[in-house]
């Protein structure tokens, strides 16, 4: 009977599986969506309250701009320039000067005709400033005013409107004591002070620029500021012609500097008192306008929305080592559910979770109207994110086989995360803003996964900005063709990472689940070597044949009847003639039959350790509970683990219902059921869940697997207090236990592995367990390992003794009673054969005596 369901099926299976995990898990859900939506939040609320505020200050016309008096920018006095030792000057004032606050203002000439050049200076200062407190307004403009605050770029606040600090009006002469006065300028109380003009001739204009650059802090060896007010180069000027060059501190000071220059010039050419007046300075109108706007989510939006997408792998990769880790993978697969269909359906699944995620933050933010996807075509966003979606799935696929631990995972991947955010802010993006760099050292960069998916969002950003700079849109489908964004390259990178990842993912898990290459053979094997050492140093492995306490009187000669006869020379799987004369039976009527089965695994010492079923072959018949016995050591997990493909055999052939466990293991799967020693379930899910999972796995549907569910719930004692419908993190260790014997049963398998399924439980419950197994066996043969021989006795119609890695006998409960009178009844078992004893009972099994001989 075939009992593998169609693709409908376990696709379904899987699918409510992990629906209903995720619903359980709401909590890790929320929390990686909160993140996002707050962040989102943020990017709305700061840019509206900023804009809110610049539209009440910046958006008011100015028709009429304030009229200002033209200043001069003057050094303070404790910066104007004096004497120092990296200047070979002397005409500069002593540096005594800035203790009294009465060095000069110095200026610097320069020119062809000196004389001519003097001679203009004393034209542009006055020799002592008047000023008519009638006129006011036209005395200033007369007046050399200059003031030590730096000058703005507009002139909507001026230097004057800083009421605190003086107007200086500067003079030839020195001042006098009472030279400075207080007069009303637009309506408030200003101080001006007087200060000399101090004009000093240097021969060319390398030697000014020279000395301009040393009164700067970061042109002297001292570090002092030595600053000037200005310099002219009259160059070639003189009566017919007139050419200056300035140097000056800022546009603010140009006006009135050229305003000096040109007013001596005409004053030199006439003594009439010839002169452009410079009365006032103001900006020009302004209009009303709309302030700039500020846009947080794509100016400073790129590190956050790299973390937004990326966020999500470590859940995925989180998922896949866990199933793994808990070896619910394994479980799934001796259930019959198909490797592919996993890998396929799961990977679908988070492709679809994933896309939802985004799909609904990129439909909230745009909702909020962050122009960072708003302006985006959203036909690009979703090719790129589609992308950038499959390739971490990939990833998350790929390093899933190689990890194996979900901690030392939730440290590595959120690392990884930071890593490579940061790297990509401090390092990717400089090398992408320099363009020195050649653009094929970035695509080669780009190879690295988290920078591709940096590069895309940086374009969207970038392209977003100009976009609502300029007023018009961002990034369009016809822009993947401008290759100065490098978005296509990016795109392209991704998907083809994206398909070579999933190929590679897909052969790595392929081979890691495989039961043909041996490297699960650890997930469910619990095996220890006992060792210890000899008085000549050897090392060398206990032999424990624990079948109670033996007396010499009750001992024969003879070995068991029950145990067949080996067959050599003859590969019996390969000639059905020669197994049934073998068996003296049709094989037909086996559910099972192996021969010589073999494990090998290394010793510390180097010498293998063999475990299996050598030296006879085995026959188990349908209908039949067979029971395998020894201790822990004895090698009855890593029997049972050959027989379901978790290990693959080092030697020897088994069948189950005429199937090759070697090459036909997938068809077995559809066939068998599996209790394994540790119970392998989802803590999230309930008991019903589990049973309605693996039922499907198992082809059962609609009321055949309501109906099925329920009987096995009833059988193993889940219905009472509705223990069924609860999560199984609140379930105890016995009814976890009835729950993995209840999964081993269900569907209908027509053979069944049992691993020690009444460990650990009281002897009420486990009479109850040993009903429900014994109903089971009446269409169905079951394979069950224990160390306790009550039951064995109990639940099987044969019993194989298994020691060391062998199988010694095979015998019904009733036949070991009659060899063995005195045998005593344990619930487990323990060396308990006298040592006198132990040559006799190696002899009885065909096992080397002490002297090493062997007795048939």
């Amino acid at each position: 009977m075939d009992l593998a369901a169609d693709f409908f099926n376990q696709s379904n299976a899987l699918l409510r599986k992990n629906l209903i995990l995720q619903k359980r898990n709401f909590l890790p859900l929320f929390s990686l969506i909160f993140f996002p939506i707050v962040l989102l939040f943020l990017f709305f609320l700061i840019p509206t309250a900023v804009n809110k505020e610049l539209d009440k200050s910046s958006s008011r016309p100015i028709p009429h701009p304030q009229e200002w008096p033209a200043l001069l920018h003057i050094p303070a006095s404790r910066y104007r320039a004096v004497k120092t030792t990296s200047s070979p000057f002397m005409d500069l004032p002593q540096e005594s000067c800035r203790s009294t606050g009465l060095c000069p203002v110095t200026l610097l000439l320069t020119g062809k005709d000196k004389s001519f050049g003097l001679g203009l200076t004393d034209k542009m200062f006055p020799k002592v400033s008047t000023l008519n407190s009638s006129e006011v307004e036209h005395s200033l403009a007369n007046m050399v005013l200059g003031s030590e605050t730096a000058p703005p770029y507009f002139y909507f606040l001026h230097p004057t409107s800083f009421p605190d600090l003086p107007i200086y009006h500067l003079q030839r002469n020195q001042c006098a004591p009472n030279s400075t006065f207080f007069i009303p300028l637009r309506k408030v109380q200003r101080e001006i002070r007087c200060v000399r003009a101090l004009c000093l001739w240097r021969n060319s204009s390398s030697e000014v620029n020279d000395e301009l650059f040393k009164g700067y802090r970061e042109g002297n060896l001292e570090k002092k500021i030595n600053e000037f007010a200005a310099a002219f180069d009259f160059s070639n000027s003189n009566k017919t012609n007139f050419n200056v060059t300035i140097w000056y501190n800022s546009t603010h000071e140009l006006a009135r500097l050229v305003n000096l220059a040109s007013n001596a010039y005409l004053l030199s050419l006439k003594d009439g008192g010839t002169k452009v007046l410079l009365d006032f300075m103001k900006g020009m109108p302004q209009p009303s306008s709309n302030p700039p706007r500020l846009d947080v989510a794509s100016a400073f939006g790129v590190l956050s929305f790299t973390w937004v997408v990326m966020q999500f792998f470590p859940m995925v990769l989180t998922s896949l080592v866990q199933e793994k880790e808990s070896n619910l993978r394994i479980m799934m697969k001796i259930h019959g559910l198909d490797d592919r269909l996993y890998w396929v359906i799961s990977y679908t699944y988070f492709v679809l979770e994933f896309v939802i995620y985004m799909l609904c933050l990129v439909a909230f933010a745009s909702v909020l109207g962050l122009q960072f996807f708003t302006m985006n075509d959203f036909k690009i966003q979703f090719l790129f994110y589609f992308i950038g979606i499959n390739l971490q799935i990939s990833m998350a696929f790929l390093m899933a086989p190689i990890l194996s631990n979900v901690k030392m995972i939730t440290v590595i991947t959120f690392a990884l995360l930071f890593g490579s955010r940061l790297s990509g802010k401090s390092v990717f993006e400089f090398f992408l803003e320099d363009t020195t760099l050649s653009r094929h050292w970035i695509i080669v960069m780009e190879l690295y996964p988290a920078f591709s998916l940096y590069r895309g969002i940086y374009e969207l950003a970038q392209y977003s900005l100009m976009g609502s700079a300029t007023g018009t849109q961002g990034m369009q489908w016809r822009d993947l063709s401008d290759p100065e964004n490098g978005m296509r390259d990016v795109c392209i990178i991704m998907m083809v990472e994206w398909l070579v990842v999933l190929f590679i993912a897909y052969d790595i898990d392929q081979q890691r689940i495989s039961s043909r290459n041996g490297v699960t053979a650890r997930v469910l094997l619990f095996l220890q070597n006992i060792w210890k050492r000899s008085r000549n140093g050897v090392k060398r492995r206990i032999l424990c044949l624990m079948l109670g306490i033996w007396k010499k009187s009750n001992l024969k000669s003879q070995k068991f009847s029950a145990v067949s006869p080996q067959v050599e020379n003859i590969d019996v799987f390969e000639e059905r003639e020669k197994v049934e004369r073998w068996l003296h039976k049709p094989t037909s009527i086996y559910s099972i039959i192996c021969h010589n089965l073999e494990k090998v695994y290394p010793e510390r010492d180097g010498n293998p350790k063999k475990i299996g079923v050598r030296g006879l072959s085995l026959a188990i018949s349908k209908g039949e509970c067979f029971g395998i016995v020894g201790d822990s050591d004895a090698g009855k997990t890593s029997f049972i683990s050959m027989m379901t493909g978790i290990t693959k055999p080092t030697s020897g052939k088994a069948f189950i219902e005429g199937l090759d466990i070697e090459s036909q293991i997938k068809e077995i799967y559809t066939r068998i059921g599996y209790c394994p020693q540790i119970d392998l379930l989802w803590e999230t899910l309930t008991g019903r869940e589990h049973l309605q999972f693996y039922g499907r796995v198992k082809n059962l549907v609609g009321p055949a697997l309501t109906q099925a569910v329920e009987n096995s719930l009833r059988r193993v004692n889940l219905v009472r207090g509705g223990v069924g419908d609860k999560e199984v993190s609140e379930y105890s260790r016995s009814e976890k236990r009835r729950l993995s014997v209840a999964i081993s049963l269900i569907g209908n398998p027509q053979v069944v592995f049992m691993e020690e399924p009444t460990v650990g439980l009281d002897p009420v419950l486990r009479t109850s367990l040993w009903n429900a197994i014994k109903h089971a066996k009446q269409d169905r043969t079951i394979i069950l390992t224990t160390q306790s021989m009550e039951e064995a006795e109990a639940l099987c119609d044969r019993i194989g003794v298994l020691a060391d890695g062998c199988l010694q006998c095979i015998a019904s409960p009733r036949e070991l009673k009659a060899r063995f009178e005195r045998f005593e009844e344990s619930s487990t078992f323990k060396d308990t054969t006298p040592p006198c004893q132990k040559d006799e009972l190696r002899r009885l099994f065909g096992l080397p005596t002490s002297s090493g001989s062997v007795e048939k």
